[in-house]
């Protein structure tokens, strides 16, 4: 037997003691390594595998109008949520919650059974009213849980639907402003923790975590919900006059951009709106529809002749004879024989086509297109909001003589309702051109601090203040004595412009089948409103912009300036009466006076008294006020003692 030497020994126990103390450090090195570098990684694994999370929607932020009225809120939907593994008696639990939830049985078993550990009972327990939910926690059924859900609230219902758009079942914006700042007003999701074992049972000795949501930012808008109810208010009733295919209203601030209202006709409730078909909440028509803009194009074509200086409005004359030739054909005015001799301003009142075919010659093809661009024809405004459309002009190649011609007064062009409020707004605010907005501030939900703000922007300068002010004298005088009568507001000298746009389908224009619009603003002086309506194709009535728009616009325009505190002005263009017009009276200053005092003046007015005291102490509408003959005036009757305690 060999014998092993001590030295031998020594060294491989020496050996092996390395190879040990080397493992054994090894070992520390990595230990530590798991502990202090790797271990919240691996304990945030390690929980995930045993932790369960309930959710928490984040509310979404609310959407004010330039006030602080809500326009779009969030309201409480709680939703059920199942862990099967921890149902004991599934057929028991199937059975409670069917009958509370109004659900099939079976339905409610599949939902309780399902091999996931955790499961959502929708439709049936996904968003419904607190006081279900109060029924199913009131079962105590271990393994359903109540997730602190909400949903959209829109508290006005159809009012701006379009504007506001609507969020989806998992509050998610889908169309409208809903979608387009969807980012900052989703917010951010938050949870309750809990902790089971591997079998879903919960661990009764662990506390559940608590992770809050981050609710999404509030939007004020540069909407006035005053001005907003007016626009409505005015679209109903011409639905209701004339039960038109579609209507569109705007009203922007011209020194702004701001958007005041907007609304279109067919609308929806933006709660209900699985009731609609998809065309009508997809269609924004203020933004999305194209068409020609008939004569309130001609404002276009104005503002660059006399930019261009090739026509004064009151030294240069024009002889419309019905028509004008144009390479071989006659383009007609809509007054049968025309309007004969009359001055440009005249021309201007009386929309007449052959007198703005020839201002678009004057200024040839490429001076007119380029007006129509800077005005921001041919492309989008650039609103926040989506399906915004651009509009179609012809490529200046392939002008000739007649497209130039019917360029000149909106026809065989295609705008959109936002490019013509802008463009006008330019023309009469001094020559200004700005992007149109309605996302106005953006609001903390917790501190209500403003976040950020979003200011005017100016894209270009278009015309010079002169021409900007030959402009709003011309169109002022539409109001006062051409076309646009219907719009006339006593006091507050509104200028503006009819239209009367066929609409064409399969390459030809239809019969008796117009979109009828009126683009105004006010005061002319000073503007600080540009009102816009269109109603596609109004029935039972003449289809002219300045019979059926203009006095909607008109009715817009008057609440709409009372509603801003905007004071009435001197030196308004006395309106010229057409035999079916009814005259303006004043209203005379009644007070002091006895009602046989009244009555042996004649006033050509009705009276309504109330008071048991002898004069009048009080009228309305004040003196000095023009209404319709046959108005009625509100007196109170008192004593002049009573009046001055």
């Amino acid at each position: 037997m060999k014998r092993v030497s001590n030295v031998t020994v020594r060294k491989r126990l020496i050996f092996a003691l390395s190879i040990g103390l080397i493992v054994f450090i090894v070992m520390i090195i990595r230990l530590g390594v798991v502990q202090l570098i790797m271990g919240d990684e691996i304990s945030s694994k390690a929980e995930d595998l045993w932790s369960r999370n309930i959710p928490f929607e984040a509310k979404r932020g609310e959407i004010l109008d330039r006030n602080g009225v809500p326009l779009a809120t969030n309201i409480s939907a709680p939703s059920i949520l199942v862990v099967p593994r921890q149902i004991s008696d599934p057929t028991s639990v199937a059975k409670q919650l069917a009958d509370v939830l109004s659900m099939d049985k079976q339905r409610a078993y599949e939902f309780i059974t399902k091999n996931e550990s955790i499961v959502r009972i929708n439709p049936e327990g996904r968003k419904i009213s607190n006081e279900l939910a109060h029924e199913v926690r009131s079962l105590n059924i271990e393994g359903i849980y109540i997730a602190e859900d909400n949903k959209r609230h829109y508290p006005n219902g159809k009012y701006l639907s379009h504007v506001l758009g609507f969020a989806g079942i998992d509050n998610q914006g889908l169309t409208g402003l809903e979608l387009f700042y969807e980012e900052r007003l989703s917010g951010e999701p938050g949870h309750v923790s809990f902790h089971s074992t591997a079998k879903n049972t919960r661990m009764p000795n662990l506390a559940d975590e608590y992770t809050a949501p981050i609710d999404g930012q509030h939007l004020k808008l540069t909407i006035d919900s005053n001005i907003q109810t007016i626009i409505e208010r005015e679209l109903d009733i011409a639905e209701a006059t004339y039960n038109p295919d579609g209507a569109i209203a705007i009203a922007m601030d011209p020194n702004t951009g701001e958007v005041l209202g907007m609304s279109s006709r067919p609308d929806y409730d933006p709660e209900r709106f699985r009731e609609v078909p998809p065309e009508i909440y997809n269609q924004n028509k203020p933004v999305w529809s194209q068409y020609e803009p008939g004569s309130t194009f001609k404002i276009i074509t104005l503002a660059a002749a006399l930019e261009e200086g090739i026509v004064d409005l009151d030294e240069d004359d024009f002889h419309d004879p019905g028509y004008i030739e144009v390479a071989g054909r006659n383009i007609k005015c809509w007054k049968k024989g025309g309007h004969g001799s009359q001055t440009y301003l005249e021309v201007v009142q009386n929309s007449c086509n052959p007198g703005f075919v020839a201002l678009g010659q004057e200024l040839g093809k490429e001076t007119l297109f380029d007006y129509i661009h800077n005005f921001g024809f041919g492309k989008k405004t650039g609103i926040d909001l989506q399906g915004e459309g651009t509009g179609i002009l012809f490529d200046i190649e392939n002008v000739e003589a007649l497209e130039l011609a019917t360029t000149s007064f909106g026809q065989g062009v295609s705008v959109t309702p936002i490019q013509q409020v802008v463009a006008v707004a330019a023309a009469v605010n001094g020559g200004y051109l700005y992007k149109p907005y309605l996302a106005k501030e953006w609001v903390d939900p917790e501190t209500e601090e403003v976040i950020s703000r979003n200011t005017p922007t100016m894209k270009q300068r278009v015309i010079s203040d002169a021409t900007s002010a030959e402009v709003r004298r011309a169109l002022e005088h539409v109001v006062a004595k051409g076309s646009g009568r219907g719009a006339y507001v006593d006091g507050y000298r509104v200028g503006g412009k009819t239209g009367t746009a066929q609409k064409a389908k399969d390459g030809r224009y239809l019969e008796n089948n117009h979109i009828v619009s009126f683009i105004g603003f006010a005061p002319a002086d000073d503007p600080q409103i540009v009102v816009y309506v269109a109603i596609d194709n109004p029935k039972d009535t003449i289809q002219f912009g300045g019979v059926v728009a203009a006095p909607i616009v008109g009715n817009i325009m008057e609440d709409s300036l009372r509603a801003l505190g905007v004071e009435k002005r001197d030196g308004q263009i006395e309106k010229e009466l057409q035999w079916n017009d009814e005259p303006l009276v004043e209203t005379p200053d009644l007070l002091g006076l006895s009602i046989k005092e009244i009555n042996q003046a004649y006033y050509e007015l009705q009276l309504d008294l109330s008071g048991d005291g002898k004069e009048v102490v009080v009228q309305s509408p004040e003196p000095g006020v023009k209404v319709k003959t046959g108005s009625t005036i509100r007196v109170y009757m008192g004593d002049k003692e009573d009046e001055e305690q």
